[in-house]
């Protein structure tokens, strides 16, 4: 029965480690979509997928401007980088 507990509870601590940050700005405030992704391709990133999270963060996956995979997470309302992934 302790190992099941164990388990269970070594899944939520991965699930949630895998959920990323949590972005609470009202939608009202998000930068566009449009003016977010100028902002970032500006800085050399190529966006391959751009998504709103779960969590209400921009979210990207593609390349940083030296051609690296990148996984990175933003607040919508300024635009500023909240988390990393590589």
């Amino acid at each position: 029965m302790n190992r099941i507990l164990a388990l269970a509870a070594a899944a939520l601590v991965s699930t949630s480690a895998l959920a990323g940050p949590t972005c609470t700005a009202p939608k009202e405030k998000w930068m566009k979509e449009a003016d977010f992704r100028a902002k970032i391709e500006a800085q050399g990133y190529k966006i391959k997928t751009f998504k709103v999270t779960k969590n209400d963060c921009y979210e990207i996956y593609g390349f940083d401007k030296d051609g690296k995979k990148v996984e990175i997470y933003f607040n919508p309302e300024t635009g500023a980088e909240l988390e990393r992934k590589s």
